[in-house]
């Protein structure tokens, strides 16, 4: 592997004019001028188009660039964490990443308390603290090919998949407000039909007929759902929470459950821990990472130990 000398110690600051539709030229002003307040030294540059940021980033590890702030969502820091590990230049152990929260779920984020207050945001990257992060790699298919995608956060299959479906068209449309996730959990109850998933965690092989699984390494996902609520994300472990199928109206009296992850006390809920999982499901269901949807089963996970530096609250 080779490492170009470092070329400075700026942070380069990748934006998203389109997270969250917050993005306005006002909103940039504001952080870039909190940027100097704090004397944090910068070089930015706005994406054009999606997954832009991969290739920047790529060119910009070749430049010598060793910290990265994502001014967007959990989209955004997902494609760059498939930017960091789909490139041969640097060591990713070498690479600093840290996000600035304009989305409309900031997800990853509340596992380490990153507010989506820019100011607040900004004073966690002036202190630099920082933690090494695992970093999932899941391999799924698309038109019977596999493929693989990174993520720092969490995958969701079946169910999720489902919903993140509807609120990623919501997105595309600029009318994803708050109560649009528990909005598209109670449609999707009443027109999903659960899957036989074998599961194998670490070769513990188990069949369910299941609703929705979720495998990851932070805790939060579908807008402040936590769904992996006792996950450690530097222990070199996949968490996973699998929900049976449950009838309609406990489901809709146990949504608030998902939100402050006590649902994992319900009996139709079964929780894991591994490095290495297995998931195969008949019909095929489909998977989203980090809100990004990907392809179908069968699925493969795993886990890369404390990976990647990033900067937390």
């Amino acid at each position: 592997m080779i490492e170009p000398p470092c070329a400075n110690d700026k942070w380069r600051v990748l934006v998203n004019p389109v997270a969250g539709h917050q993005m306005d030229p006002e909103a940039w002003e504001k952080i870039a001028r909190l940027l100097d307040q704090y004397e944090i030294p910068r070089q930015h540059c706005f994406t054009e188009y999606p997954r832009h940021s991969v290739q920047l980033i790529h060119d910009d590890l070749r430049r010598g660039f060793r910290k990265f702030v994502m001014a967007g969502g959990d989209g955004f820091l997902n494609e760059a964490v498939n930017a960091i590990f789909t490139q041969a230049a640097v060591d990713p152990a070498q690479v600093t990443l840290a996000l600035i929260p304009v989305g409309t779920g900031n997800d990853w984020a509340k596992t380490f308390n990153i507010p989506a207050d820019h100011e607040a945001a900004i004073q966690i990257l002036r202190k630099g603290k920082t933690l090494k992060h695992d970093v999932g790699r899941v391999f799924y298919q698309v038109k019977d090919e596999e493929k693989s995608s990174y993520f720092l956060n969490m995958c969701g299959i079946g169910f999720d998949a489902e919903v993140n479906k509807k609120v990623g068209a919501d997105r595309e449309r600029g009318h994803l407000g708050p109560m649009k996730y528990r909005y598209h959990i109670f449609t999707t109850l009443l027109s999903y039909t659960p899957t036989r998933i074998t599961l194998v965690v670490d070769e513990q092989r188990t069949e369910h007929e299941t609703l929705s699984l979720a495998v990851g390494i932070a805790q939060y996902n579908g807008g402040g759902m936590r769904q992996l609520p006792v996950a450690v994300p530097d222990d070199g472990l996949f968490d996973l929470s699998l929900i049976k199928p449950i009838g309609l109206l406990k489901a809709l009296r146990s949504v608030n459950q998902l939100y402050d992850g006590s649902f994992i006390e319900l009996p139709e809920v079964s929780t894991y821990r591994g490095k290495r999982i297995q998931v195969l499901s008949e019909p095929r269901c489909w998977l989203e990472a980090d809100g990004e949807p990907l392809g179908q089963s069968p699925f493969r996970f795993e886990i890369i130990p404390r990976a990647l530096q990033v900067v937390i609250g």
